[in-house]
């Protein structure tokens, strides 16, 4: 096995499956600038690399993805800004869907804001009974982001994604697998092995035959989640220079409830 390892972005090639692991435990894997950049090295390896059949794409400890560090937040002049297009982590999903290989999320822990888009942006989810999923987004007085407007709805339907999407709140596993959003639930101690024995599976198929039928399952898909993201970075440009925006990430920074104005 060969591993790769950028700070916080770990890869592993054993045969013809690439494990990617998002590795800063810590903080429940919440993506930096740099965290999405290096993340994007990865893929841009994977994608380059023809020894590869399947990804897997998990997290460190006990989180898969928090979404992105609100700590990042900060712009240097310490007032509260919101992230802005080409922070990185925004089109991680269009990279994820743009590599030739298919990939699988397998879900560790939870799965919020950009970390539920990264999440969708998978072609199979299998989640651990410790797995959660937040559409975090409104929290933060934001939209949802990195595609998962147009993802979300797509998985589960209207009326779930709705009520995801509107309440921030985190739902677990079960809730997921009864409404699609993963395809199965395994015990944690045995979701590696459950992803791992499917990626082999899958990598058993004719490499140009598996990918040209992930290609044609997207057909038509990769333009309206281009669509969907330019609509979401318009409505979040103008919604991270209000007064919510800047309370909800300075609440959340001080431990405290938010007092929303409307403003």
């Amino acid at each position: 096995m060969t591993t790769n390892r950028h700070d916080h972005v770990r890869l592993e090639h054993a045969g013809r499956v690439a494990r990617v692991t998002l590795d800063r435990p810590e903080k429940l894997n919440a993506l930096t600038a740099r965290m999405a950049a290096d993340l994007h090295s990865v893929l841009d390896g994977v994608a380059a690399d023809n020894s590869i059949r399947v990804v897997i794409v998990t997290g460190a400890g006990r989180g898969f993805c928090s979404g992105a560090d609100v700590n990042e937040l900060l712009a240097p002049d310490s007032e509260i800004t919101a992230v802005q297009p080409g922070f990185g982590i925004t089109d991680l999903s269009t990279r994820i869907r743009g590599i030739p290989q298919p990939v699988i999320a397998a879900v560790n822990g939870v799965a919020a804001g950009a970390g539920l888009a990264i999440a969708l942006a998978c072609d199979i989810r299998i989640a651990s009974q410790e797995a959660g999923f937040s559409s975090i987004f409104v929290k933060r007085s934001l939209v949802p982001d990195a595609g998962a407007s147009l993802m979300l709805p797509r998985l589960v339907g209207v009326a779930a994604a709705t009520e995801m999407a509107l309440t921030g709140n985190v739902y677990d596993s079960q809730w997921a697998l009864e409404k699609g959003l993963v395809s199965r639930v395994v015990p944690a101690d045995t979701l590696m092995q459950e992803a791992s024995a499917l990626a082999e599976q899958i990598a058993d198929n004719p490499p140009l035959a598996v990918r040209a039928t992930r290609s044609l399952l997207y057909d038509g898909d990769n333009d309206a989640l281009a669509g969907a993201m330019r609509r979401e970075s318009d409505a979040n440009a103008l919604l991270s220079a209000t007064h919510d925006a800047r309370e909800a990430v300075l609440a959340f920074l001080e431990k405290r409830s938010p007092v929303y104005r409307g403003e």
